[in-house]
């Protein structure tokens, strides 16, 4: 059976999912139908993780004479396992990281956290500061499905993160595209990665609006679809065949599931986190060779 020989490892809310579905549509390339698997990064825990082997290979299972095998998975950035990991499995896979304004991106991703349950503090200058607490297990949501994903400004860190699969698989293995040119240029940025998938650059896929921003109508509906009480598992597997029930929840969850965009920032709390972040943006400029200060004057 064959591997994935790259990987799209991050960071969240970075243009990754739009990545992957413009990587899968291209005729050279094999990509899951599962995002998000995270075999590797180990060091973290999460019950959405696939950790059996046999699992995460059968995602790969319907790949024939595809050129590349990829897979999408945002924490292996974050995690200090992942890339020693990954280059255990496969030794010359190519990686692909692509960073945002880490202050928008902690934005976008409690608004996330919001939508699929997993942050219960609504207020994002609050929740940002209730990290030292979570991080001594206080004030963690009765939902939460990954603790270490709300150590928000630990998250957005990409110096170190970055560092460690440029020394793991050598710089010229590691392609990043900053979410920025992305956004302006998605073609562009597209055909460059590509290029160093080496595979056709001619292909062009639908480039279109991916994961907008998302709300959930009812919190109550969306911890009940996650969290069935047991009474109710039990009775839904004896009068329930399993593709109905999932045709009810993709329903039901769809109906709770509104598109909104997110309101500005605080102008003042975004000030205060761009100082904050200024120092670490100014170390990833050095690690790159590429100056992204701009993330801490606009």
């Amino acid at each position: 059976m064959r591997i994935p020989d790259f990987f799209i490892v991050g960071a969240p809310k970075s243009g990754t999912t739009a990545m992957y579905i413009y990587l899968k549509q291209h005729p050279e390339i094999f990509m899951p139908e599962k995002k998000e698997s995270h075999f590797f990064g180990t060091d973290f825990n999460s019950p959405k993780f696939i950790r059996d082997r046999e699992l995460y290979l059968a995602l790969f299972s319907e790949a024939k004479d595809e050129r590349r095998i990829g897979e999408s998975s945002v924490w292996y950035l974050y995690s200090k396992k992942a890339a020693a990991e990954i280059k255990e499995f496969s030794p010359s896979a190519g990686i692909i990281i692509m960073l945002r304004n880490p202050v928008d991106m902690l934005y976008s991703q409690h608004s996330q956290f919001l939508y699929n349950g997993n942050e219960d503090i609504a207020c994002f200058e609050e929740a940002i500061n209730a990290e030292e607490d979570r991080k001594r297990g206080f004030r963690i949501p009765p939902y939460v499905h990954f603790v270490e994903s709300l150590f928000y400004k630990e998250t957005a860190k990409y110096t170190d993160q970055v560092r460690r699969y440029f020394d793991v698989f050598g710089r010229e293995n590691v392609h990043v595209i900053i979410y920025d040119d992305f956004k302006s240029n998605v073609a562009g940025a597209y055909r460059e990665c590509l290029r160093f998938l080496g595979v056709t650059e001619d292909f062009r896929p639908e480039f279109k609006a991916i994961n907008p921003n998302k709300r959930v109508r009812s919190n109550a509906l969306r911890n009940f679809l996650q969290n069935p009480p047991q009474i109710v598992k039990s009775f839904g597997r004896l009068f329930v065949s399993v593709p109905l029930h999932q045709k009810l929840v993709k329903n039901l969850t769809s109906f709770n599931r509104k598109y909104e965009s997110r309101p500005p920032m605080d102008a003042g709390l975004r000030s205060k986190l761009q100082a904050e972040f200024a120092p670490e943006v100014e170390r990833l400029s050095g690690l790159l060779k590429r100056d992204v200060t701009q993330w801490c004057k606009t």
